[in-house]
């Protein structure tokens, strides 16, 4: 039983895979299809596609892509970008998606009615965060274009209490950086809330993701660690073998 997972978080853009740095500086790093079959060959415990243009644009999932990846994952799958009623989510769910991630549009009545119509399982909400020129911890909505009041923590709690199943907890400050999660915000919000917490924003190696256990979480997500290798970054999709997924998830010494 896997207790622990190691998720590769992919974003969508222009119909193709792009990495991003701090929410800006887009690097396209190949084909959607293509790389979910090779995670589908690496054996990746799930996988989280955000299509990051969708809000921006105030526009409805790409529903025909959506359809694609679903139909070539042999992995449970999770889409974001650009639900923001039941209808959307219901016909995500009907392409053998697993998961919704809710971000921009995320507010207490609408994860309610989510979880009321696919349940709490299949919600999962994307707390964007950065701090402010003041230093406070604050979410950010529409890629990081919005700054709201309240904290990650305070939104991670709303939300949980309204249905959702799941938060992914991302730094937008260390998106993109490789330089470690922030374990400081990843274990206050795992120790006030009783769903599971995915990190994202800043692995670069393995020490990161048990990084990210130790600190709480149920999950640790990358971009830039899974599909980039070497200083030069070049473009490799890659995934840790089983006996580095045991390693990171305390299963043996590291």
């Amino acid at each position: 039983m896997i207790n622990f997972r190691v998720v590769p978080c992919l974003l969508l853009y222009q119909g193709g895979l792009s990495k991003s740095v701090r929410f800006k500086r887009l690097r396209y790093v190949g084909d959607p299809v293509n790389t979910i079959r090779i995670f589908n060959d690496k054996g990746a415990d799930e996988i989280v596609f955000l299509d990051i243009e969708a809000s921006t644009r105030n526009a409805e999932p790409d529903y025909s892509i959506v359809e694609r990846l679903a139909g070539e994952c042999f992995m449970p799958m999770a889409y974001g970008g650009g639900i923001a009623n039941v209808e959307q989510a219901k016909r995500i769910i009907a392409t053998g998606v697993e998961k919704v991630v809710v971000n921009s549009a995320a507010s207490p009545a609408l994860i309610e009615a989510l979880a009321n119509a696919i349940g709490s399982q299949s919600v999962c909400v994307c707390i964007d965060y950065r701090r402010s020129l003041f230093g406070r911890l604050r979410v950010a909505k529409l890629r990081g274009r919005t700054l709201e009041a309240k904290s990650p923590l305070a939104l991670a709690s709303e939300l949980e209490q309204a249905g959702a199943g799941e938060i992914i907890l991302q730094c937008i400050d260390r998106d993109g950086g490789r330089n470690g999660y922030d374990l400081d915000t990843l274990r206050t919000v795992a120790n006030n809330v009783d769903i599971p917490i995915v990190a994202l924003g800043g692995a670069d190696s393995r020490s990161d993701l048990i990084a990210a256990r130790e600190a709480g979480a149920s999950a640790a997500a990358a971009g830039s660690q899974f599909v980039f290798v070497g200083e030069h970054q070049a473009v490799l999709v890659n995934y840790p073998r089983e006996d580095q997924l045991d390693e990171i998830r305390g299963l043996t010494t590291v």
